[in-house]
């Protein structure tokens, strides 16, 4: 499966790296996928779904945030909001080059990202979270021993999946002016939900109150086994692929 390497400017106008992923046939429908916290697009399952999802017959467009791997920006300037930002830019891409993502996929922080994201995008029929925390405050326990230091000056350097980032306060400001169970609640589009039961991460309570949460029609699927990031089972991302590529199917075309 050939990539295609694109940019487009992000949130604060830096250049955006990301991949297009497409069957070599007739597309039957776009997919735009929104990485985990501090991760990035070229995580192998993140790969492996675009894979299984590209053998379906969709085509995909997979991007790293802003500060994160091979885009530009700076990530302290970032937060959620500029997420966001960065999926809208995305999709819009798409729209004038392709065609616009009837389907959002969005693991762990991203795909809260794509739960605000799904109303600014109208052509959007079905969005998927994968380990996804049911609110943006949820991120502040990975760094919860560094809060009084933020606090009092302004940023802290913290480790995130092993490697040290810098998170400032205008982060948590922003975290905590997001209304996610309104979003949710108001999304106007089919929803499917993975978590495992095993994740350590995201505890699945999140997946329970999403789905509580949103409105019919909502779907969950269990990752028994599975942990936060997909890596320890390389058949989990090709299971979730397949069943999201089943699942959307309903959704594309109507």
């Amino acid at each position: 499966m050939p990539d295609t390497k694109i940019t487009f400017k992000g949130a604060f106008g830096d250049d955006i790296s990301a991949k297009i992923d497409m069957p070599d046939g007739d597309v039957r429908s776009w997919v735009l996928f929104a990485h985990g916290f501090s991760i990035g697009k070229d995580l192998r399952p993140i790969r492996t779904i675009s894979k299984t999802l590209v053998d379906e017959g969709y085509g995909m467009l997979r991007f790293d945030f802003t500060g994160l791997g091979q885009s530009g920006g700076n990530f302290a300037d970032t937060n959620f909001s500029s997420n966001v930002a960065d999926l809208l830019a995305a999709a819009a891409w798409l729209r004038e080059h392709k065609e616009a993502p009837c389907v959002i996929i969005g693991h762990s922080f991203g795909g809260t990202a794509a739960l605000k994201a799904a109303d600014e995008i109208p052509e959007c029929k079905a969005v998927a979270t994968i380990g996804s925390p049911c609110d943006t405050t949820h991120i502040v326990h990975q760094f919860a021993d560094k809060l009084e230091e933020i606090e009092v000056e302004g940023e802290a350097q913290v480790m995130l999946a092993g490697r040290p980032f810098i998170i400032k306060e205008q982060f948590l400001d922003d975290i905590q002016n997001q209304d996610i169970a309104a979003e949710i609640a108001d999304l106007g589009r089919a929803l499917m939900i993975f978590h495992s039961p095993q994740d350590k991460v995201v505890d699945i309570k999140n997946a329970s109150h999403i789905y509580v949460k949103a409105r019919h029609p909502k779907s969950f699927v269990s990752l028994d086994g599975a942990d936060h990031l997909l890596l320890k089972n390389p058949a989990d991302a090709e299971y979730v692929a397949r069943v999201l590529a089943a699942w959307a199917a309903r959704y594309i075309l109507s």
